[in-house]
């Protein structure tokens, strides 16, 4: 008798749990958004997952295991829909390939977990007439997401890696989606296509880049994780002036890899965050204010 061979994985039906999870989350998400449930649906994650990535959590030998689709697809498809598990797409800015096995090297990109990439589209809320500019490519999934919403024609996105740029422009085109990518440095924004309603940025800053806020119009929506002294990043939803001044709150907890420019440490007095002489309040216990006014960051804990 031959040996069985287990039954592929359905991905249409790891997406519909995936969102049924989604679902059960409170705040945030899908609630209020009806067409983000329909896009996460309707775009199939792995076709924009490579076939190798790193696991985010590290074995006993403290090494992060590479999930490689070919050898282990049920594997690999699972890991692509599971709502809190990033997936490692680049260590050590592509020095260290997958083909190497486990590393625990320095992470440089990631395809973010569903639930974190779900909820920044969530405060981000386009509407199909928004003029969105991207911060970080990476894969292209959650540029996808956003051609669901916004017309691809008014949609810009931005990767400093040139590989990965070329990768995320070919496979969003296989998709039939055709937005603007750009090969380059985001801190200093895109004002060729200024100026933006809606800013998104899937990597974490110290200070938001006052090029983002001169680029906005008035009234734009800012989603971007900003760096806190609390041991993680903060999703921060700013709200532009268009004078290039804006003000908002933080959100959420998240972790993301830094903007390549902002990746050295500055001290926190020097971001506007004020002294705490206890713990940190939690979200919902106390309101976090963030202006900017030229260019000058300040966070005040209500």
């Amino acid at each position: 008798m031959g040996s069985h061979m287990p039954a592929p994985v359905d991905p249409s039906e790891l997406r519909a749990q995936c969102a049924d999870v989604l679902d059960a989350r409170d705040g945030g998400h899908f609630h209020g958004r009806p067409w983000l449930r329909e896009a996460f649906l309707r775009v199939p994650r792995e076709q924009f997952i490579p076939d190798r990535v790193w696991w985010p959590w590290p074995g006993k030998d403290g090494l992060h295991p590479v999930l490689d689709r070919t050898v282990r697809p049920r594997e690999w498809m699972r890991a692509v829909y599971t709502a809190q598990a990033s997936l490692i797409t680049q260590v050590d800015d592509g020095r260290v390939r997958p083909e190497e096995g486990p590393t625990k090297a320095e992470f440089t990109s990631a395809a973010s977990c569903p639930a974190v990439v779900v909820d920044m589209l969530h405060y981000l809320d386009p509407g199909p007439q928004d003029v969105v500019l991207e911060i970080g490519t990476g894969s292209g999934y959650s540029t996808a997401l956003l051609a669901q919403r916004v017309r691809p024609a008014n949609l810009v996105t931005m990767e400093i890696d040139t590989r990965l740029a070329d990768l995320a422009r070919e496979k969003l085109a296989g998709f039939g989606l055709r937005p603007t990518v750009v090969a380059g440095d985001a801190e200093q924004g895109h004002g060729e296509r200024a100026p933006y309603t809606r800013i998104i940025s899937t990597a974490a800053v110290r200070q938001v880049p006052q090029s983002w806020l001169l680029q906005a119009a008035p009234g734009a929506v800012i989603v971007v994780p900003l760096n806190g002294p609390f041991g993680h990043d903060a999703l921060l939803r700013l709200v532009a002036d268009g004078r290039g001044n804006g003000e908002g709150r933080l959100v959420s907890g998240v972790a993301f890899m830094k903007l390549r420019g902002q990746r050295r440490p500055v001290p926190y007095a020097d971001l506007g965050w004020p002294a705490m002489g206890g713990p940190w309040p939690a979200y919902a216990d106390a309101e976090y204010r963030v202006t900017v006014v030229r260019g000058r960051q300040e966070i005040q804990i209500c």
